[in-house]
């Protein structure tokens, strides 16, 4: 895989979450729930970005190294 794509493939996927958790916090009625729960579905949220971010980093670093072996 190139650099390039795993790059957009991050950034997609990171896009894709935040849409994901945009759409819950307003369709599920986070906005009108209790501090702890707002806390805690944030917690949620940053634990799952950080999730899909290092594995998408760990990828780019995959890819960045197999074009050096060329």
């Amino acid at each position: 895989m190139s650099v390039r794509r795993e790059a957009l493939g991050l950034i997609g996927l990171v896009l894709l979450v935040d849409a994901l958790f945009i759409a819950i916090y307003f369709l599920a009625g986070v906005r009108d729930a209790s501090a702890m729960m707002k806390v805690a579905y944030t917690v949620l949220w940053t634990l799952l970005t950080l999730v899909v971010v290092i594995r998408g980093l760990a990828r780019i670093r995959n890819a960045r190294m197999n074009q050096r072996r060329w």
